[in-house]
């Protein structure tokens, strides 16, 4: 291509909206335009990187045996009754009626609508088990877009969905996605980790997330340095610690003290002169309309997302102030396990503790010296804390370590969560009617991209990894007013164009350092200089953008050395 008849209007100034460093450098490289908030245009530039990262998806999909399908971005409302979703998914779900008064939404995900086509087609076990996938163009009217498109409302997403005959089956096709995603993200060139993960309003019962690392990345994620295991923040598991039976000699008489205003672990510190670690928190959560007390020592975190998966239930929230007051008979702050009358669950971290400080149930007041199983009953021990970097792995009594990263993608065992609901059945060998069991595997695409440019960048601009790169090499002869130059560069780029490789002949009446920078902001591999002293040797400049470093060649190996560079290269991610 040449640049002069390009489509690429480069920003030099970083847009002022712009949060993140890859919404900024694809505004200024020229890959994106925003149309209206959380809703964007891919120019050229832009475009040629998804249609690279849908390629690579492709092949992947494929190789695993998966079979592609195009669903239709508008779904009747009817589907998403039968599953149940309709409501529950919330405000998120854009609806809309048409002409005729039906109702239908802009899909967000495609479970209702693969379902429906799956149940009305396939019939027996012999058509099974399968595994459909779509790129496709997908709609969330989240309430705050942010960060470009790694959170907009808008998006492309490859999306698949397996079904099987039974859980074996399932665990097969899983497995199989499981391997195709880290086959994709590592031919993308990334760096990357699969994290076991909560499966959120999609459903399912086990699930992967596929975190690209970057410190500016939105997701904390717990990893062990010893072994394998790693975990997003919301899923790190703590081990269970052995159990010690406290001893009754050692607790001391309870005491009530009063603490007027204090109502906060730092409050509570400091007025009573005790350690956070010997205050226990006594949190108050609602979930489906009925109290719980959890609680947990004072210097660790709740992780609502355990307890909610703990109980079972689809929602959970701290209680209302009303809530609290029914059920403790004091305001917010001062709730305790002693004498509360409604189901009590225990963090491992109260494990052990003698002679702790709670809330007293009363304003004003906390109680001294809490013993479990004088002052109250231990129902349940179980993990619902935030990790941290004290903990230890739970495979491998490891150190855990905290990183951030960028969730690309998601695998998930749906079970028969939508097949049961939608009636998706077959009949087995036998005759016998059965609930098809499914799986659903999602990767954001422009989220990969935004993904690999926080990962792959720097003062300059955007380094692409090779096979996300929207050009491998850019040819830059230093001043196009002489013969030699262009004829030179011309020549160039037409052998490169002839070996398939993807190349960009920068033609344009600039300076050279115009030429350079524009080179550098939208990250290109490879750039080849034509200069008349190097020209006047036989020899070109090959710069690597990833590295810096700068290589003189001679013209008449220049192309073969580009080539091998490439295939290098894409052979490494491959491998």
């Amino acid at each position: 291509m040449r640049y002069s008849e390009m489509f690429l209007p480069t920003v030099r100034e970083v847009p002022s909206d712009a949060e993140v460093i890859s919404h900024q450098l694809m505004i200024r490289a020229g890959m994106i335009r925003k149309l209206t908030s959380g809703i964007y245009s891919y120019l050229p530039l832009g475009y040629r990187v998804i249609r690279k990262l849908e390629q690579i998806i492709r092949e992947e999909m494929n190789k695993a045996g998966a079979q592609e399908v195009f669903m239709s971005m508008v779904q009747p409302a009817e589907l998403w009754q039968e599953s149940g979703r309709w409501i529950h998914y919330g405000k998120e779900l854009l609806r809309f009626r048409d002409r005729h008064d039906h109702e239908y939404c802009l899909g967000p995900t495609h479970e209702e609508v693969i379902t429906s086509l799956v149940r009305n087609d396939i019939k027996t076990y012999r058509q099974l088990p399968r595994n459909l996938y779509q790129i496709q163009t997908k709609f969330r009217d989240e309430v705050r877009p942010r960060f470009g498109v790694m959170r907009c409302r808008e998006f492309g997403m490859k999306d698949a969905y397996s079904f099987d005959v039974d859980e074996e089956g399932a665990e097969k096709s899983y497995e199989k996605m499981f391997n195709a995603y880290n086959n994709i993200f590592r031919r993308c060139g990334l760096k990357f980790r699969p994290v076991e993960a909560d499966s959120g309003s999609i459903g399912g019962k086990y699930s992967h997330e596929f975190m690209v690392m970057a410190d500016s990345g939105e997701d904390a994620m717990a990893f062990c340095e010893k072994c394998s295991y790693a975990a997003n923040l919301e899923k790190a598991e703590v081990s269970s610690p052995e159990r010690k039976e406290t001893l009754e000699q050692d607790w001391l008489p309870l005491e009530e003290v009063l603490t007027p205003d204090v109502r906060t672990i730092e409050e509570v510190s400091g007025f009573l002169k005790v350690d956070p670690q010997n205050i226990v928190k006594t949190l108050i959560f609602s979930g489906d309309g009925k109290p719980y007390a959890v609680l947990i020592r004072g210097d660790k975190d709740i992780n609502e997302i355990k307890v909610r998966n703990y109980l079972n239930i689809a929602e959970l929230e701290l209680a209302s102030d009303e809530m609290i007051k029914d059920v403790t008979g004091a305001p917010r702050g001062f709730a305790g396990p002693v004498k509360i009358k409604i189901p009590v669950l225990i963090d491992y971290s109260v494990m052990g503790m003698v002679n702790f400080v709670t809330g007293a149930n009363k304003e004003d007041a906390h109680f001294k010296n809490v013993n479990m199983g004088r002052d109250f009953k231990a129902e349940a021990f179980a993990d619902f804390r935030v990790v941290t970097e004290n903990d230890q792995c739970p495979r491998c009594g490891g150190d855990i370590k905290l990183a951030r990263g960028i969730e690309v993608g998601h695998v998930f065992k749906l079970g028969t969560k939508y097949s049961k609901a939608m009636k998706a059945v077959f009949l087995d060998k036998d005759g016998q009617e059965k609930i098809m069991i499914m799986g659903c595997y999602g990767i954001g695409i422009g989220r990969t991209v935004a993904a690999a440019i926080e990962q792959n960048n720097d003062a300059n601009g955007i380094v692409w990894p090779m096979p996300l790169a929207p050009y491998q090499v850019i040819i830059t002869p230093v001043n196009v007013n002489e013969a030699s130059l262009t004829e030179t560069a011309e020549s160039l780029y037409q052998a490169m164009t002839a070996e398939g490789i993807d190349v960009i002949y920068d033609d344009r009446d600039e300076r050279a350092g115009v030429k350079f920078k524009d080179a550098d902001l939208i990250g290109i591999p490879l750039r080849i200089t034509v200069g008349r002293k190097d020209l006047a040797e036989g020899r070109v400049e090959l710069k690597i953008r990833k590295t810096g470093e700068v290589r003189l060649c001679p013209l008449d190996d220049i192309v073969k050395q580009v080539k091998e560079m490439i295939r290098q290269d894409m052979d490494f991610n491959i491998s």
